[in-house]
């Protein structure tokens, strides 16, 4: 068994989403379950050896789930686990934080822009066991 200490729970949080594109990768998963070129078309600018990293690092911390599918050629599509799913509004959160935040900032001397809202793909997720679409408040 491997010990990891942190100063706060919220570093074990912010240890699971830390990575340039992980919150990114999060939020194209509360849409739909999808493929490893789905997500790479999505996504201009990760590098297909990045997002395998990024991948098998959330499906260690158990966010998210690699399902395998028979028959040629392989078909692997990558969803949110319940633990996964429980993120979303830690997500939306931040990202509407963010928003605000910039705001403040575009009225002072600072220019910040965002070039992607994708968090709004966490605001309906899928619950596929209960065929529920959860919307957030």
């Amino acid at each position: 068994m491997v010990e990891k200490n942190y100063h706060m729970s919220m570093d074990l949080t912010l240890s699971v989403i830390n990575g340039k594109w992980k919150s990114l990768i999060l939020c194209h998963l509360g849409e739909k379950s999808q493929r490893n070129g789905e997500l790479m078309h999505k996504m201009p600018g990760i590098s297909q050896k990045v997002l395998t990293q990024q991948l098998k690092e959330l499906i260690s911390d158990g966010v998210v789930r690699r399902d395998s599918y028979p028959g040629l050629p392989l078909h692997v599509e990558y969803s949110l686990t319940d633990e996964g799913k429980s993120l979303r509004r830690v997500l939306i959160d931040m990202s509407i934080w963010g928003e605000e935040h910039a705001k403040k900032l575009n009225q002072g001397s600072q220019e910040i822009s965002f070039s992607n809202d994708n968090y709004r793909g966490y605001l309906k997720i899928d619950d596929s066991q209960s065929g529920v679409k959860q919307t957030a408040e």
